[in-house]
């Protein structure tokens, strides 16, 4: 049983790593439902709902993860657009949505508090692309054509 843990990730200590919901030991089995039932709603309202921000008017998001705090009152949501690496520009319009995107989520979901929102750009898609493009050049593949003869000597 593995759990999604970043608490390695530089930069995510102290209340930062708080609020992205990262403690030690992981999160709970409760902090990972909550999250995926914010995500969930999260999601549905960013598909149904036209926002009269301008920023916001006619832009696709997409709620990849949500991390909540061990305290349920804060919870650090990442979203990416597909297709585009923009999603720095969409950040203060997010913000400023929050609290109404607050407010809708509290009617749909029975929870005591309703999470403060916090949005913070996913940059997973891109990571694993740059990976991908790297054990695809050349010199990773000519390291790994050279060490397989020496790995079926071994066998």
């Amino acid at each position: 049983m593995s759990r999604r843990n970043g608490s390695g990730k530089a930069g995510l200590n102290g209340p930062a790593g708080y609020l992205a919901g990262l403690s030690p030991s992981g999160p709970s089995q409760r902090q990972l439902r909550v999250g995926e039932e914010v995500r969930r709603v999260l999601a549905e309202l960013f598909a149904r709902t036209t926002f009269r921000d301008p920023e916001l008017a006619d832009t696709a998001v997409t709620v990849t993860e949500v991390r909540l705090s061990p305290d349920f009152k804060h919870a650090t949501v990442f979203v990416a657009r597909l297709g585009r690496s923009d999603v720095d520009a969409l950040l203060p319009g997010l913000k400023r949505v929050a609290p109404w995107l607050r407010t809708q989520m509290s009617h749909k979901l029975r929870l005591r508090v309703a999470p403060e929102l916090h949005f913070q750009p996913d940059t997973t898609l891109d990571e694993a692309m740059h990976m991908d493009a790297l054990l695809k050049s050349p010199d990773v593949q000519r390291d790994i054509v050279a060490a397989q003869p020496e790995d079926d000597e071994e066998d």
